[in-house]
């Protein structure tokens, strides 16, 4: 499917979210409120701010990992607008299959699984055939720079590095025409930061939004078509 330019793929509207301190009498610490922006397709929107302003758990409200305490998250999945905070279990994980996809800066190990079908699920995931879903595995190892001889290993044991290259092929595999990336880079050298940014601008032009977290300014430079101050979303700023 593709999209146009000025189509809004991700639509942030009045979200807030606070911790609620069970071991402080059910207090409920502030983190985020009134946070709302637009994501069209074909863009790259990034989280500024300093440490704790509220941009990871802006990211995991986004994919469903949090739930906003308010506010709205409507991703453009299938034929309409889907508002993620107030759907069902069910439809958040249709979302993640087929519509927005997650990296985080740790990879998950899956026990005894070789890298290449960690990477591959995704895109069997989406409908592809297991050597098709394999054979888009292997390129985006290879682009990556992951040495074949790992390919068939479990990454248990593989370097930070290997891992998270492991992780952002896996999250590049599907078909989501909305990724949600949080540091993906912080662990990688020059090569493969700059590997990750020429991913990203292929699949830009392909029609798909990208919301992320990058705190090396030189990457978050080549990448943002827009930067979004957190702080302006401060909740004790909102009070």
């Amino acid at each position: 499917m593709s999209y146009l330019p000025n189509q809004i793929m991700l639509s942030v509207e009045d979200l807030a979210k606070g911790f609620t301190l069970h071991l402080h009498g059910g207090a409920v610490l502030p983190v985020v409120s009134g946070v709302s922006f637009n994501v069209y397709a074909g863009e790259c929107v990034v989280l500024g701010g300093p440490s704790g302003a509220g941009k990871s758990s802006i990211l995991k409200m986004l994919y469903g990992n949090y739930l906003a305490a308010s506010g709205e998250i409507r991703v453009r999945h299938g034929a309409g607008m889907v508002d993620v905070v107030g759907a069902e279990p069910h439809a958040v994980l249709d979302i993640r299959r087929r519509t927005m996809g997650y990296v985080s800066q740790f990879l998950r190990v899956i026990p005894r699984v070789p890298a290449i079908d960690i990477v591959a699920e995704p895109a069997m995931a989406a409908g592809h055939t297991r050597e098709a879903a394999r054979d888009r595995a292997a390129r985006l190892l290879t682009h990556l720079n992951l040495p074949e001889r790992l390919w068939h290993l479990p990454p248990a044991t593989f370097s930070g590095g290997e891992q998270q290259r492991v992780n952002i092929a896996r999250g590049f595999a599907g078909d989501h025409a909305i990724l949600i990336l949080d540091e993906p880079t912080a662990s990688l050298d020059a090569t493969n930061r700059a590997a990750v940014i020429d991913l990203m601008a292929r699949r830009k032009q392909g029609g798909a939004a990208f919301v992320g977290i990058f705190h090396d300014e030189d990457v978050r430079t080549q990448v943002a078509d827009r930067i979004i101050d957190v702080t302006n979303f401060a909740a004790s700023q909102a009070a």
